[in-house]
């Protein structure tokens, strides 16, 4: 077990992606709710402050693994994959808090240092896609058609935001 796990510099390492999945995963079970390996990129992405979106690919192969050393246990509830940890999970969570804990330091350090309105837009991102997502999949045509409006509108104001400069205020101070 000689590798590091969690997060001791700026960047991400290989053993953060295990201990950010078993803290989500604990977190998850405070809160009694199920959450599916989807779900588990989001809370990342969330808690992050986007700054950081594991891929599929360095997820679903961990969780895996956490399965067969028995921390992690799947339930295939209504053709949805829950996850959540085993009694030996919790132990492990519990006994190894401060290094899951450390997985997010790098974030709050990164925003405490640099804190503002781009950390606030890059973590609202995936929430207005998972809006969308849900219109998508569960909305009916005239839902569909509205979001559409309003996705258009949104594209149409943002690209204006960018086309007038500066905010007046800060074009107006030197006057």
């Amino acid at each position: 077990m000689g590798r590091p796990e969690g997060s001791r510099g700026a960047r991400v390492r290989r053993g953060d992606v295990r201990s950010a999945i078993l803290d989500v995963l604990r977190v998850a079970q405070e809160r009694d709710e199920p959450i599916n390996g989807y779900q588990v990129i989001q809370q990342i992405t969330d808690r992050s402050s986007g700054a950081w979106r594991p891929s599929p690919g360095s997820v679903y192969p961990t969780i895996q693994q956490l399965e067969d050393e028995g921390l992690v246990e799947t339930d295939d509830d209504r053709g949805r994959r829950s996850l959540r940890l085993t009694q030996a999970g919790s132990t492990y969570c519990a006994e190894n808090a401060a290094e899951l804990a450390a997985v997010w330091a790098p974030f709050e350090r990164a925003e405490a240092e640099w804190p503002g309105e781009h950390a606030d837009i890059k973590a609202e991102i995936p929430q207005v896609m998972s809006a969308v997502w849900q219109i998508v999949v569960s909305g009916d045509d005239a839902q569909r058609r509205a979001a559409v409006e309003v996705l258009v509108d949104a594209r149409r104001r943002l690209y204006g935001i960018l086309a007038d400069g500066p905010a007046a205020d800060e074009a107006t101070d030197g006057e």
